[in-house]
């Protein structure tokens, strides 16, 4: 089932698909993977099977809390699959959700004729939470359920170009675990694992 998060096949409200479009041109992505983006988009693999969007909580190794995402064909192969990467790795899967925070978040191309300031009254009219900058970029966070709906708002009002609009698990600050150097390389390893499972779309986690 589509989420707001995941847009549809319209490349501006789904930054997966605009960015695998964009490689694509550049000759970077192959026909191939960029079909298989656009059915991503629609909800389905490239052999029509519709996808599911599956969220895994799982500990890892030091206490550290992570939220797996993936979106797949085959929800039992994909439980099995990282239930089996944590496991070897010492941790397991188990409730995670309460250490992190879920947020939307929009990112909009940097530009100088629109600031904080002036888009301030604007964002939080259409219910945005809070408005920054990152790297010279206007960034906003929403309530989850309405980052689609803001973003889409905003570049309307604004007359600002979206760059990416997804919802996010941010860590509670009082749950953040910290590592040190030797830590950080262990736990690298499990991740590099999960990252080599082919239906993966974000992991999130609350080390520092």
């Amino acid at each position: 089932m589509l989420t707001p998060l995941d847009g549809g096949p319209d490349p501006a409200l789904n930054s997966k698909l605009a960015i695998a479009i964009a490689n694509a041109k550049k000759g970077q992505l192959s026909k191939t993977s960029i079909e298989s983006a656009i059915a991503k988009g629609q909800g389905k693999s490239l052999s029509g099977a519709p996808l599911e969007n599956v969220t895994i909580e799982a500990l890892l190794p030091f206490g550290v809390a992570a939220m797996i995402e993936c979106m797949t064909e085959s929800k039992a192969r994909v439980l099995q699959d990282i239930r089996y990467i944590v496991g070897k790795s010492g941790g397991t899967v188990t409730p995670t959700a309460f250490f992190f925070e879920k947020k939307g978040k929009i990112w909009f191309e940097k530009q100088d004729s629109v600031g904080v300031d002036d888009a301030l009254e604007e964002a939080i009219e259409a219910g945005a939470l809070d408005i920054g900058e990152e790297e010279g970029q206007l960034v906003v966070e929403t309530p989850p359920a309405e980052v689609t709906a803001i973003a889409q708002l905003l570049t309307e009002r604004l007359g600002l170009k979206l760059e990416k609009a997804e919802v996010l698990y941010v860590p509670k600050e009082e749950s953040m675990v910290t590592l040190s150097g030797e830590q950080e390389s262990q736990l690298q390893n499990v991740l590099d694992s999960i990252e080599e499972e082919p239906t993966l779309q974000n992991i999130y986690l609350n080390a520092r």
